[in-house]
């Protein structure tokens, strides 16, 4: 099991990085995958900081997940 406390920290930016960049500049299904991984990990980010957050937080991160999952939509599917 990795833990990201034990990795550098440029490690996860760098890994951020790259997914994007393969989101954006990427096409069909391949650049959907990559903003995919980038939802599930900010979603799994919220979900361990979800108690310790106000609304606005909460609907802050709900709106940002439901954005990357419509574009990684939209590039699978061929509309962006």
């Amino acid at each position: 099991m990795v833990f990201l406390h034990r990795l550098p920290r440029w490690v996860l930016l760098v890994a951020v990085f790259v997914l994007l960049v393969i989101g954006m500049v990427g096409t069909g299904w391949v650049a959907a995958a990559a903003v995919l991984v980038l939802a599930v990990a900010l979603a799994w980010f919220a979900f361990l900081n979800w108690p310790a957050l106000d609304g606005s937080g909460k609907a802050l991160r709900v709106v940002a997940l439901a954005i990357l999952v419509g574009f990684a939509l939209g590039r699978g599917f061929g509309g962006l």
